[in-house]
């Protein structure tokens, strides 16, 4: 895979510090990530955009569907031994102990309105680690990857990559709060739970927005959010985020401080504020 000049010397430059087999991971993250983000383009704003409903009611396009089908086969012709999980097409074993995580557009419901803020998520793991993270917006052409090791780092445009990082406020009441869909606080299991946590978030922090899905891990990752939290999160939600938020600075877990990408839930931040928001969270 031919990897953008933008992000050639970035990538070559964490030779030092990140394993080889991860950085042609990464490598082939970016590569994989470019041809998959310009297919979503071919259908955002398209007329001719049809929408499915999943067995779980959330909708699915074609440009879902072809997107995915662009990471698989582009991740696993260049490592075929490697695990596979996507949202729309499920599983494929691998023997490698490599796993690639992948959402191809994480917030489908602000694709077919026509907002740019959807993301195209890439994780990879090995040995229950994150150890690549790639969240891309096509439509705002802006991006952030991360690998174990070597930092994250944020695209905007064609400009070179410059370092990713959280931000220094100390506390929420100095902070943005993010949260994909405020509603889905009441659609947890303990739903009168998660709703008073909110409100609790929602008085102790500065600014509350539900600029949601990989765009709010994205503001925290680059130090425009002190905070992003997920009530409902899946796994391919979840693994590309953790390794950029950890390489930028901050710090991912589960509504319990664990960090796991598989709990159902997520939250991000700086680090700093991170025990007082599991504090209110509880």
């Amino acid at each position: 895979m031919t990897l953008s000049p933008r992000f050639a010397t970035a990538v070559s430059g964490l030779g030092a510090t990140v394993r080889p087999e991860t950085l042609v991971r990464l490598e082939a993250a970016l590569a994989a990530v470019d041809l998959a983000g310009r297919e979503t383009l071919r259908w955002f704003n398209a007329p001719t955009l049809a929408v499915e409903e999943k067995a779980d009611l959330s909708p699915v396009t074609q440009a879902d569907h072809a997107a995915e089908g662009i990471l698989r086969q582009q991740l696993l012709a260049a490592f075929p031994q490697d695990a596979f999980l996507g949202e729309e097409s499920g599983t494929a074993a691998g023997t490698s102990g490599y796993e690639w995580i992948v959402d191809p557009i994480d917030g489908t419901k602000s694709f077919i309105r026509g907002v740019p803020l959807y993301a195209t998520l890439i994780g990879c793991r090995h040995a229950g680690q994150g150890i690549v993270g790639v969240i891309a917006m096509p439509a705002l052409d802006e991006l952030v990857f991360a690998a174990a090791g070597g930092g994250a780092w944020h695209v905007r445009g064609a400009a070179p990559p410059t370092r990713a990082r959280v931000s220094s406020r100390a506390t929420l009441a100095e902070g943005l709060f993010c949260t994909s869909d405020f509603t889905a606080f009441g659609r947890r299991a303990d739903a009168a739970a998660g709703t008073a946590a909110r409100g609790r978030l929602e008085a102790a922090c500065r600014i509350a927005r539900s600029w949601g899905d990989g765009y709010g891990y994205l503001l925290v990752a680059t130090g425009r959010a002190e905070l992003m939290v997920d009530p409902l999160m899946n796994a391919w939600d979840a693994a590309a985020v953790e390794t950029v938020i950890t390489e930028a600075g901050g710090r991912f877990t589960d509504w319990q401080g664990l960090p796991k990408i598989d709990s159902g839930e997520g939250l991000a931040s700086n680090g700093l504020v991170h025990a007082e928001a599991l504090r209110l969270l509880r």
